[in-house]
């Protein structure tokens, strides 16, 4: 099995307050930004996934700026169709591989956001997902082919060729995109065209259906490029005992109770996947061995909806887990986000590459 990619979250927004992180000064600055990436840098992380949603910073300018001032951290860049055309992204993304020595990331996002305040006239589902296949497809032409023309159905180009290259680092000849959804539509999608399918956090049951359900998708599909990769976008609250643990995390739910919900809030109740966490809470307040289920019923979305509680021990057993299954790639995260940083970083990244004292 390949080895484990572990990135953390930057939330990226002006607003402070974001998913109860007590931070009150520097939202949205480069100052902060930056500090939360060599942070990360630091204490052994390979990058971050850096947030997206009309109303923020510019998620490509900031990943472009927080390349130039770190060395080995890898901006997972999170863009939407739509709001990109392919080859606008195809320019710009192989420009900051190069620029960067081949550290750029792509998640590519379907999902529901304020579409008409930049223009963007795809509401319907379907048609997004459609497009964004279609998006990824070309995208990935542009990316490894000279003289590119393509007539579809929501893009042309012609005569297309991108310069400069991504970077080449051995068998990488494009930047790793990934893709998340649980609809019929978004899997799809994720066997035809993405490298890996990003999972929210749903007990080990039901990853492993939906693993299975894509690898045989992926063959019916006639997929043309190397196996899809899985990974894990999920919420893990550690502490050094169980027990403090999970003391923080009823807290963290107490605190969620009595809080403004939107700096919590996903995708909304639309979404599939989200859909599939807000169901969670009906079976059980804890699942597996640690899978919290609460923090949805109170506004928690996305990957805020269900969190690993424990001991560095206990969290790196649910992990492995997860990367028995097939899962090869993790984004984490918790708030504070700095102070986390460093305690997840140090207390259980060892655990999971072995090289814990």
């Amino acid at each position: 099995m390949m080895s484990p990619k572990f990135l953390w979250y930057i939330p990226n927004t002006v607003e402070p307050g974001h998913r109860g992180d007590d931070t009150t000064n520097g939202w949205g600055s480069i100052e902060y930004s930056t500090d939360l990436a060599r942070t990360a840098e630091e204490h052994g992380w390979s990058g971050a996934l850096l947030g997206t949603g009309w109303g923020r910073p510019d998620t490509f300018t900031v990943a472009t700026a927080l390349a130039a001032r770190t060395t080995t951290f890898q901006p997972l860049v999170a863009v939407r169709p739509g709001y990109w055309q392919p080859a606008h992204l195809a320019g710009a993304a192989a420009t900051l591989d190069q620029l960067s020595r081949g550290r750029a990331l792509f998640n590519i996002v379907s999902g529901a956001d304020n579409l008409g305040a930049y223009g963007d006239t795809h509401v319907d589902p379907a048609r997004r997902y459609a497009r964004t296949q279609e998006f990824l497809h070309l995208l990935r032409r542009l990316w490894t082919e000279e003289d590119v023309t393509f007539s579809g159905e929501y893009y042309q180009v012609t005569g297309s060729t991108v310069a400069p290259r991504p970077y080449l680092t051995g068998a990488r000849s494009h930047p790793t995109l990934y893709f998340g959804g649980a609809s019929p539509a978004a899997e799809r999608v994720s066997a035809s065209e993405a490298d890996v399918q990003l999972f929210w956090g749903e007990p080990l049951a039901g990853v492993a259906e939906r693993i299975d359900r894509l690898k045989t998708l992926s063959d019916r599909v006639g997929r043309r490029h190397k196996p899809l990769e899985f990974g894990l976008r999920i919420t893990t609250v550690v502490r050094d005992t169980t027990e403090e643990a999970w003391q923080a995390a009823e807290e963290k739910v107490a605190a969620m109770a009595a809080a403004d919900r939107a700096v919590w809030a996903g995708n909304g109740r639309t979404a599939v996947g989200q859909q599939r966490l807000f169901d969670l809470a009906a079976r059980g307040e804890v699942l597996d061995t640690c899978l919290y289920t609460s923090p949805a019923r109170y506004g928690a979305g996305g990957a805020a909806s269900t969190w690993l509680v424990g001991s560095p021990d206990d969290v790196a057993t649910a992990l492995e887990n997860y990367r028995e299954l097939g899962i090869t790639h993790f984004v984490l995260s918790d708030t504070p986000y700095k102070q986390e940083i460093i305690r997840i970083g140090d207390r259980l990244l060892p655990l999971l590459r072995g090289t814990s004292d």
